[in-house]
């Protein structure tokens, strides 16, 4: 079995305690850290071992930390983004609720690793377990001097607040989750300027998510070269992979960067769901393009995904068998960003109200010629006009199942029934 890094206790009961965390070797790069490296050898540690963002763009996490200025007179925010909210992602609500020591002990170095002394932890409003679980987890680590003043007699002081949000999807677009804490609705800032130089109330801010946090104290502990060792030149360590959709064994995997989709569905996943055809897969959560069967082989690392026509993003790994329609597909994911849109860019606000109305009359039976070449249209409308990725997010399901399956979409507008199994729109 390949090496696990944080789900290695995942399952051991009383991991998310402070006690047990620390029997198996937690807290032990924090005080290594504050001995022995200064912030900035920290930072070029963390640039070394090839860590990449988790949440989704997949930005060097080293290479984030150290554009904020050293010389700022303003205070430093480490914000921790646990607003985990894109549909077919789940892994880091599993890290919150059974290691979320892992999460404290990795927050607690960046945020010394850039000299910030207040952090907060933007967690999804609808995690209300894990939200009581970091609670917990926080206090456990005050009591130890792992938190608050002159941490482990160093003289660094670090506070680590919890901030549960509304359920907004657009919150875990990290401007918008800024201009959530400040206690304002949740709408993208426009950049530049970026977080790192004027962020959190007009400060230098580092953000970060979940899964990324949690690799920085094995990086110390282990060093670089050996988290480096895993995965790909480019796609450093191991990813944890959330799979769901119409396989035998669901879940998540946490695997080296670089495994193949196929290994990924039929091996650890088990195949498809009563043996049936894989029709088409989402790689990367529901605001990355489909892959089709042929793809199968692709490696799920950045650049190869990519390669391939999608993205990587979050991991959320999505299978679809041939059951599946994939103009009702394309309805379900488009009334989700209509629904989350904030409104604020003209794109994104009436592009999606658009394309949802014209799916809808699709999937009634009540679709016209020119549909197809409309909805394309008002993706190129929205595609890159749009102050965050939100808009961009709302096209990949439109358009890759049109570019892939437009006989499906033909088939309903002239015959006013679902292709798939002869099955009418409406019964």
């Amino acid at each position: 079995m390949p090496e696990k890094i944080l789900f290695k206790y995942i399952d051991e009961p009383g991991q998310d305690t402070i006690k047990v965390y620390m029997k198996n070797g937690g807290y032990t790069a924090l005080p290594k850290v504050l001995k022995e490296y200064t912030p900035d050898q920290v930072t070029d540690i963390v640039k070394e071992s090839g860590l990449r963002g988790r949440g989704g763009a997949g930005f060097p996490a080293g290479v984030k930390w150290s554009f904020v200025p050293k010389d700022s007179p303003k205070p430093k925010y480490l914000l921790i983004n646990a607003d985990e909210s894109e549909p077919g992602t789940f892994k880091d609500r599993q890290l919150l609720e059974r290691d979320p020591h892992q999460l404290i002990e990795g927050s607690i170095i960046a945020a010394y690793a850039v000299q910030a002394h207040t952090g907060f932890i933007y967690i999804r409003g609808e995690f209300g377990y894990g939200a009581k679980q970091l609670l917990r987890a926080l206090s456990e680590a005050e009591e130890k001097n792992f938190l608050g003043k002159n941490i482990l007699g160093s003289g660094y002081d670090l506070t680590i607040h919890l901030h549960r949000g509304g359920g907004a999807y657009i919150c875990g677009e990290e401007t918008a989750l800024m201009e959530s804490i400040e206690g304002r609705r949740g709408l993208s800032r426009v950049r530049p300027p970026y977080p790192a130089i004027v962020g959190l109330y007009g400060c230098p801010t580092v953000i970060n998510n979940v899964e990324t946090l949690s690799n920085v104290p094995h990086i110390i502990n282990k060093g670089a070269e050996w988290f480096a060792s895993m995965g790909t030149r480019k796609s450093t360590g191991t990813k944890i992979f959330s799979l769901s959709g119409q396989v035998k064994r669901p879940g998540n995997y946490e695997l080296p960067m670089g495994i193949s989709l196929r290994e990924l569905i039929y091996e650890y996943g088990g195949g498809i769901f009563e043996d049936r055809e894989l029709k088409a897969v989402i790689p990367g959560g529901s605001s990355t393009p489909i892959l089709t069967p042929d793809k199968l082989d692709v490696k799920l690392d950045f650049e190869s995904v990519v390669e391939a026509g999608s993205m990587l993003g979050s991991a959320g790994v999505i299978v679809m068998d041939e059951t599946t329609c994939m103009v009702n597909v394309a309805w379900r994911l488009t009334r989700f960003y209509q629904h989350e849109s904030c409104g604020k860019c003209t794109p994104c606000r009436e592009g999606t109200y658009w394309m949802l109305k014209i799916l809808e009359r699709i999937e009634n039976g009540k679709g016209e010629s020119g549909d197809v070449e409309l909805l394309l249209d008002i993706c190129n409308y929205i595609e890159g006009y749009t102050v965050c990725p939100l808009g961009d997010a709302a096209v990949p399901a439109v358009r890759s199942t049109i570019e892939h399956f437009q006989e499906e979409y033909d088939y309903h507008i002239r015959n006013k029934t679902c292709m798939v199994k002869g099955k009418p729109v409406f019964k």
